[in-house]
């Protein structure tokens, strides 16, 4: 039922997972590296991804990550990896059921004021957050001189053997 959001949601961690990969490259200076208008440093945005992610699972599932989403705490690389493949499979098994779109969640703003959100457009929020921030990155990347990865769905499908070439 949900087959067309899977792959959209695989793209999603799998982008993630990329930067993720090419920023382990990177000095402590470059991953401290912002630029304007952007959301912060390379790893403070990384780690709103993540973070972001867990809460949009918790309003869709009402289950709490195995960490805590709302420490103060600053992980480092290998803790957000660790993050990213534990979203992956909790999206997976949250698609894997069938779900009503048009479920009504109640939200509150940052500005305090509480809204009535379908489910469906946690989900688009989710796909359109991450996509948003990992731009970002890339951003910041090519500002201090890094080549950022490829990190399009046509690049997910061809590195994860979702497309394959025409044999004639």
């Amino acid at each position: 039922m949900n087959d067309g959001l899977v792959d959209a949601f695989r793209h999603h961690t799998w982008a993630t997972r990329e930067l993720i990969r090419i920023c382990r490259g990177l000095t402590e200076e470059q991953l401290s590296a912002t630029t304007i208008g952007m959301y912060g440093s390379i790893i403070d945005t990384l780690r709103h991804i993540v973070s972001s992610d867990a809460s949009y699972l918790v309003r869709l599932t009402g289950v709490e990550p195995s960490w805590d989403r709302r420490a103060a705490e600053r992980p480092d690389l290998d803790t957000l990896a660790e993050r990213t493949e534990e979203l992956a499979a909790r999206w997976e098994r949250f698609l894997a059921e069938p779900f009503d779109a048009e479920r009504v969640l109640v939200i509150r703003w940052p500005d305090g004021t509480d809204y009535k959100v379908p489910a469906g457009v946690v989900l688009a929020q989710a796909l359109h957050h991450g996509s948003e921030h990992r731009g970002q990155i890339c951003a910041i990347l090519t500002s201090i001189g890094v080549t950022p990865p490829e990190l399009g769905v046509w690049e997910f499908a061809e590195a994860t053997g979702r497309v394959q070439p025409r044999q004639a």
